[in-house]
């Protein structure tokens, strides 16, 4: 689906006032054998990143930034200065020290909470990725009418273009060896799972490749950081964008993208449950949201 098309589908659904639901903040053992919650609230959480000791939950909430205790309690906000209004794209760099944040331009602060520094120098900039080597962030960006995949170094400056199709592309996250970034794009006429090199796509998208294509539309993938496993959100065939309140599966694939994906878990979810990175540093589970209506 081109950009227009898609404009004209989605934004109407995304601009209605979502629903009211409690927010249930999930643990999921990776080989798909038992998942945990850890915390319950009447309020809508988002996109938790898991810290990379282990220890805590990055997510956001009312346009603020919370950190919730891995092993149970309550969240605790992050002091962000003057920037609200944070969505569900945010990160921590690959040594804990920094938050990274999307509020209309890309920022970071420190993971202590502080003033935030403006990274990107336009809008809108939807953060996605940290590259493992802590220099550089990757994001899905509207310039000149179409969302593509951005590159900028964490200092700021210059951003690299890193995709050129006309079809929309989102939700880009890195390997864990820093060579690929995976992301998911209607480029091929569905939502799909695509992977490109890091240094971009190249001339005509040439080294893009696709590593989906089934009976579901697909979002957001997140690389382990053993490597090993694709997690992504699979929506109904034929549902437009990342809507929220959906009937949704937690779908896994090897990265290499061989063999058929498998289900790890089916909820009541979308927009929200996984919009970013959420894999705990040893591989061995990742976070998400699940919801139930309140009314």
């Amino acid at each position: 689906m081109r950009y227009a098309a898609f404009l004209a589908t989605a934004l109407p659904l995304f601009a209605q006032p979502r629903p009211p639901v409690s927010s249930h903040i999930t643990l999921m053992e990776a080989d798909g054998q038992s998942q945990r919650v850890i915390y319950s609230a009447p309020r809508l959480f988002e996109a938790p990143n898991w810290s990379p000791d282990g220890s805590y939950l990055l997510l956001n909430s009312e346009g603020k930034l919370w950190r919730l205790p891995v092993s149970g309690g309550e969240p605790r906000q992050v002091p962000a200065g003057g920037v609200d209004r944070i969505n569900n794209d945010h990160g921590i760099s690959p040594d804990g020290k920094w938050f990274a944040i999307s509020a209309g331009h890309i920022f970071v602060l420190p993971s202590g909470g502080g003033e935030p520094r403006q990274v990107t120098r336009q809008t809108p900039s939807y953060y996605h990725g940290w590259s493992p080597d802590g220099r550089t962030l990757v994001y899905c960006a509207r310039r000149e009418g179409n969302f593509d995949l951005y590159a900028i170094p964490v200092e700021g400056g210059e951003e690299k273009r890193l995709t050129v199709s006309p079809g929309y592309d989102d939700g880009p996250d890195y390997s864990a060896d820093g060579k690929w970034i995976y992301f998911n794009s209607d480029r091929g006429g569905s939502w799909d799972i695509w992977r490109i090199p890091a240094e971009g796509a190249g001339a005509g998208d040439r080294a893009a490749e696709r590593i989906t294509a089934d009976g579901y539309e697909d979002w957001f993938p997140h690389p382990s950081p053993d490597g090993r496993w694709i997690v992504f959100l699979s929506y109904e065939k034929g549902t437009q964008g990342h809507p929220a309140n959906r009937d949704v599966l937690l779908r896994m694939l090897p990265a290499s993208g061989r063999g058929e994906p498998r289900v790890a878990a089916r909820l009541f979810g979308g927009q929200g449950t996984i919009n970013v990175n959420s894999w705990s540093p040893d591989s061995r589970r990742f976070a998400f949201v699940a919801y139930r209506p309140l009314q």
